[in-house]
């Protein structure tokens, strides 16, 4: 079999049948067939993503707020022809800090994540700015979160140069963050990769830099939202 072909099992991308049981068997697994009607796949398809996404977003709320900071979830912005929502946001007024997140759960298009964090990283600070009564932010900290998953490493790995230019910062910031001492200056576009379901003492979650070698946590989407349905 081609490396592509395996990629492309890999991202969960359509495959033969004949690849399929090829690679179970290289894997020692057993291939299980699923007829269903595609219509229904897609719904559960979106409904496992939301699942998934929204127990990241849960995790950052819940430990921002710990440390005492607000919290806005699916706030909203427009600027001209640019509008989306922004995934998870806290900010400090006395500080004039402002923290962006934009939780990914994986990466089928890297230009349209591109596209839809460099308009955020541009354009919604000086909305959440009006919105909470502030002239400007004096430090301002936008981070890409993705999942700590097979499936987002390989992407990393493969895209590495692309993501770097996009996220070009150390985490120091969203450390701080994480720790309840937001910067007090600076803008910074960073990259984390965090698991939602860590427990104990294990790390929630590690930069760039360490996601080029660090072993995953979890295969895919699909293998935490099974957890995630299971645990719930």
């Amino acid at each position: 079999m081609s490396r592509w072909l395996v990629y492309l099992a890999e991202r969960g991308q359509p495959v033969s049948v004949e690849a399929a049981a090829r690679l179970g068997h290289a894997l020692g697994l057993h291939l299980e067939v699923e007829l269903v009607d595609p219509r229904r796949r897609t719904i559960a398809l979106s409904r496992q993503t939301d699942l998934v996404h929204s127990a990241m977003g849960e995790l950052e709320a819940r430990h921002l707020r710990k440390m005492g900071s607000p919290v806005g979830l699916d706030e909203p912005y427009q600027h001209y022809q640019f509008a989306g929502r922004a995934d998870v946001v806290s900010w400090n007024l006395e500080e004039r800090a402002l923290l962006h997140l934009e939780n990914r759960t994986r990466f089928p298009d890297i230009q349209e994540m591109a596209g839809a964090f460099n308009s955020k990283k541009a354009y919604f600070g000086r909305v959440m700015a009006d919105r909470v009564g502030l002239r400007a932010w004096a430090s301002e900290t936008h981070v890409v979160v993705a999942l700590w998953s097979s499936e987002v490493l390989h992407a990393l790995r493969l895209r590495a140069e692309s993501f770097r230019a996009i996220c070009p910062d150390p985490p120091t910031a969203f450390h701080d963050w994480w720790i309840g001492s937001p910067p007090s200056a600076g803008r910074t576009s960073a990259l984390v990769v965090l698991d939602p379901l860590a427990v104990g003492r294990q790390r929630q979650f590690v930069g760039f830099n360490d996601a080029m070698t660090v072993r995953p946590r979890h295969r895919d989407y699909a293998d935490v939202a099974q957890r995630l349905t299971h645990e719930g």
